[in-house]
């Protein structure tokens, strides 16, 4: 089993075990029992839960990029890549639900799930040909991330098929900023500062 593999496995248990008996439970070594993964490596890969919620983020990125708009508008193309990141927690979504649930008991683990949303966003901020470096870069990718928070409001309501809702909150969002950015910078497509976003408050984010 390849490293990506094994990843994998743990991280679809791990969800999985909290949709069905709730966070509290969930363990990186429960989460590789129930995979019937070697705990050694595991112990090795995943020291901690907050491990399991970074690499969580880090396959949504991937699901996410793969494949992605090469062309087109800033705005299109981060639409694109924040509906393919949404595809990949609905394939997780009771475990997904579940945990946004429980972060409110867990400030640690929320805090460095909303420090991993960040440092995801900066992955899509850069496949759209937006610069996510430095102090500029810093207020783009918080003010991407209230825009996937603003999203995950929505699709914790969606339970449509296609996401419709969903797709139609981050096209708002995005627009939104979009329109926020000309105001912000004289540089085209520059996320705005976060409180100049939309102002629904996000839950503590899905990295």
């Amino acid at each position: 089993m390849s490293e990506t593999d094994f990843d994998q496995a743990l991280v679809t248990a791990a969800f999985a075990l909290g949709a069905e008996a709730g966070w509290r439970k969930v363990s990186p070594a429960a989460a590789a029992l129930r995979a019937g993964l070697d705990l050694a490596e595991a112990r090795a890969r995943f020291p901690a839960c907050a491990d399991i919620l970074r690499k969580f983020g880090i396959l949504a990125d991937r699901h996410a990029l793969h494949g992605a708009l090469a062309e087109g508008s800033v705005r299109d193309r981060l639409f694109d890549t924040m509906l393919r990141r949404f595809d990949y927690l609905q394939a997780h979504r009771a475990g997904v639900v579940a945990l946004l649930r429980f972060l409110p008991f867990a400030p640690p683990l929320a805090a460095c799930l909303a420090h991993a949303t960040v440092d995801s966003m900066g992955w899509l901020l850069e496949s759209a040909g937006v610069r996510a470096t430095g102090a500029r870069g810093e207020v783009r990718k918080r003010g991407l991330a209230l825009v996937w928070g603003y999203g995950v409001r929505a699709w914790l309501r969606d339970e449509s098929a296609d996401l419709a809702a969903t797709m139609a909150a981050v096209d708002t969002a995005l627009m939104k900023a979009d329109a926020l950015a000309a105001r912000f910078s004289t540089a085209p497509h520059d996320t705005p500062p976060a409180a100049d976003l939309p102002s629904t408050e996000p839950p503590s984010e899905v990295a």
